[in-house]
């Protein structure tokens, strides 16, 4: 009696691997927004807030909604720019290949 490995039966142990697989990516992502969102916040708060108190001043707010609107345009610029890079890499490979 031989066993085979190689491929796991429909609804066996293998079944379950994609979504594990999906489940890990998803967290991995997750946990890059919180450390880029507590970054983002350590940064504006080191550079708007003086001296902590009860009450945010005007002054400290609007600096604090400045930067995280500065910051999150950064990011998305950069993420256009990557999309941009990626979509034309393939067209450079495919007639570099002819």
């Amino acid at each position: 009696m031989e066993a085979s490995w190689s491929s796991p039966a429909p609804g066996g142990p293998g079944a379950a691997e994609p979504q594990l697989q999906r489940f890990v990516e998803v967290e991995a992502q997750r946990q890059r927004a919180q450390l880029l969102v507590h970054h983002m916040t350590e940064l504006c708060w080191e550079k708007c807030v003086g001296k902590p108190g009860p009450r945010l001043d005007g002054r400290a707010e609007v600096c604090l909604v400045n930067c995280v609107e500065r910051f999150i345009d950064t990011s998305q610029f950069i993420l256009n720019r990557l999309e941009q890079s990626r979509r034309a890499r393939p067209v450079l490979s495919e007639s570099a290949a002819d």
